[in-house]
């Protein structure tokens, strides 16, 4: 209701995947109850005067482990080496190759199932996408997601997405909110 008092709607049909269903990408519904201990991943966005914007954060149920927590630091390490990568001149691919490589050298390489980001604008979903190999090179004025993840099967996944825009020199965060991992209290 907020998003429609400031004059904007849903960008696209928010994702709220939990537990098991946090490992998937884009998961499915299901009428499975929150548990102590799922990761809980949110994938929402607003869209205003016809641009969208898209973001992921990340909670878990009661306390984080220390396997949580471990995820969690991998993949928003992930995330900053992708947006050190972001500047005119780069290809899309070696935005890609910054974030692919942290995951890698932490050694959750085969967990990355997914490109690093893709173009946001009239769409939620456009060109460029930032995959491996993918050569677009970045300009002045772009703007997309960066959002690594790690999915472990029968544990859950860990995304953390924001949206940037090139400048000169690098890029800047569209994102404001905290990427923290939170807790959500468990009664």
């Amino acid at each position: 209701s907020l998003i429609g008092e400031l004059g904007g709607t849903l960008a696209f049909d928010s994702l709220v995947q939990s537990g098991p269903n946090s490992a998937m990408s884009h998961g499915r519904p299901s009428s499975r109850k929150l548990a102590p201990g799922d990761l809980v991943l949110l994938d929402f966005g607003a869209a205003f005067d016809g641009y969208r914007a898209d973001t992921t954060r990340m909670a878990v149920v009661g306390e984080p482990s220390e396997r949580h927590r471990e995820i969690h630091a991998v993949v928003l390490e992930a995330h900053d080496a992708a947006i050190a990568a972001v500047r005119p001149g780069a290809t899309t691919g070696e935005v890609d190759a910054a974030a692919r490589h942290s995951i890698d050298a932490a050694g959750y390489g085969e967990r990355f199932f997914h490109r690093v980001g893709h173009g946001l604008g009239l769409e939620a979903h456009e060109a460029p996408s930032l995959d491996p190999g993918s050569q677009t090179v970045l300009e002045p004025g772009m703007v997309f997601t960066i959002e690594p993840g790690v999915y472990i099967p029968g544990f859950g996944g860990v995304r953390i997405e924001d949206d940037v825009v090139v400048e000169d020199g690098g890029c800047r965060v569209l994102t404001k909110a905290d990427r923290s991992l939170r807790v959500i209290t468990h009664t």
